[in-house]
């Protein structure tokens, strides 16, 4: 039965299909299932411990940091340290690359992650998650680790996924052959196969997009939103609205249901032009996860995945769901341009 199949064993079953997944590459997984699971621990009893509230820190971002987020950042940067399979790491809340301290084994793999996504909404009980994206470096091993190393495109992940700390703990990932699902079965401590070969509708009916930013939006993303708002549509009605404002549970439920995710630009922030959600460790990991699951994910024009990262730290506008309810963005900003 395929509830029985461990994440672990799915690996090693389709090993031979995956190009470059190597004894390495499995334990690098597996310090992220450990990682997973300590992090669903402190989750699951958040408001009975003293996790909640702000450190007093400012991230990268500029924005507070969590507890919460910070023990989860720590849990991952301590556990990933240690797999063996990592030539460098970085996250959403440092500035920097991570380097793998001294005296540790190293590999050819590089790891970037959310440690924990949609964590504003951690006092209310909202279901959050992490997101890790994986590549392999292109400069030979023994060299030092250059820039290209980790600024590469999203079409060359060699793996990208999340875990979903909801009302049951989900990993999603992918290897780029097709988008499975594994369910932490707490009375066996493992994360079993619970939606193989998960496919995203074709079209949708939900759209998500946090429409209190409306008066500072472009005359496209405007035109996009009256489209799913229209009732007069292929669909003969309006799609509904469904936002949570935790990027890994709108988009978890857009991928089992079907629908899109909108984080358009706005003009709110001069010093933040080009979106809030940020490349790396946000957008190409959700596009490559979508793109296999036969979706897509653009940035009002361009695919996503084809998108050469600047710099660690660079944001883009997000437009992620399914197939023909994307197409119709990219066709309204494309006949935007043209007017």
């Amino acid at each position: 039965m395929s509830q029985q199949i461990t994440v672990t064993e799915h690996l090693l079953l389709h090993q031979k299909q995956v190009p470059m997944a190597t004894g390495r590459f499995t334990r690098l997984f597996n310090e992220l299932i450990l990682s997973a699971k300590i992090i669903h621990r402190e989750v699951s009893k958040a408001g009975l411990v003293d996790v909640l509230g702000f450190t007093g820190d400012i991230n990268v971002q500029g924005e507070e940091v969590k507890k919460l987020d910070e023990f989860a950042n720590r849990v991952l940067i301590h556990r990933l340290s240690r797999c063996g399979a990592l030539c460098a790491m970085a996250s959403e809340e440092n500035a920097d690359i991570i380097e793998i301290p001294d005296g540790l084994p190293t590999g050819d793999y590089f790891v970037i992650f959310d440690p924990l996504d949609g964590s504003s909404n951690i006092d209310a009980n909202v279901s959050i998650g992490t997101i890790f994206s994986i590549y392999r470096r292109k400069s030979p091993s023994e060299s030092r680790l250059l820039a290209s190393d980790y600024l590469q495109k999203g079409a060359d992940q060699v793996a990208a996924g999340y875990i979903l700390y909801g009302s049951s703990c989900m990993m999603v990932f992918t290897t780029g052959d097709g988008v499975n699902g594994f369910t932490l079965d707490p009375s066996v401590g493992e994360f079993l196969l619970s939606h193989p070969n998960i496919r995203i509708p074709e079209q949708g009916s939900i759209y998500s997009v946090n429409e209190g930013y409306y008066h500072y939006w472009d005359k496209p993303t405007l035109d996009v939103l009256a489209h799913f708002k229209a009732a007069s549509m292929t669909r003969k009605k309006p799609y509904s609205l469904r936002y949570i404002g935790s990027l890994v549970s709108d988009f978890h439920r857009n991928l089992v249901y079907g629908g899109i995710f909108l984080y358009p630009s706005d003009n709110r922030d001069p010093n933040k032009p080009g979106g809030k959600l940020r490349l790396m460790c946000e957008a190409a990991p959700m596009a490559f996860i979508v793109e296999q699951a036969g979706g897509l994910a653009i940035d009002g024009t361009r695919r996503i995945l084809d998108i050469v990262p600047e710099h660690l730290h660079q944001r883009v506008p997000l437009f992620v769901g399914s197939k023909l309810d994307v197409e119709k963005v990219q066709e309204i900003y494309a006949a935007t341009k043209q007017a």
